[in-house]
């Protein structure tokens, strides 16, 4: 499966997936600019990503867990996502995001 990934300079990356990884697994192994400090325990919200409008539906909504360490970042939007809760499948093959500038290692 692939997903597409828009680092914070803009550039776009094609990534290769595996079948029940975490979405920020992929990213951070690829090595792109991504914290991601708490490896997918949703204890803190860098693995934020803006995920393209026509992929909302397809990944879904945010749990409340979710959006409350969504609300500790400035630059949530309201397409935003943890990327470590977004499974890969092969209903996302495909999928489009875009690193958030919080997201950054610093």
């Amino acid at each position: 499966m692939i997903i597409h990934v828009t680092d914070q300079a803009g550039e776009n990356h094609e990534l290769e997936g595996l079948e029940g990884w975490r979405v920020m697994e992929v990213i951070r192994d690829w090595g792109l600019n991504i914290k991601a400090e708490c490896g997918g325990a949703m204890s803190c919200a860098t693995c934020h990503v803006y995920v393209d409008k026509e992929w909302l539906d397809v990944v879904g909504a945010p749990s409340d867990e979710e959006e409350d360490m969504l609300d500790s970042v400035g630059d949530v939007r309201s397409n935003s996502r943890l990327c470590c809760q977004i499974l890969c499948s092969d209903a996302i093959d495909g999928l489009k995001v875009t690193l958030a500038p919080s997201a950054a290692k610093d």
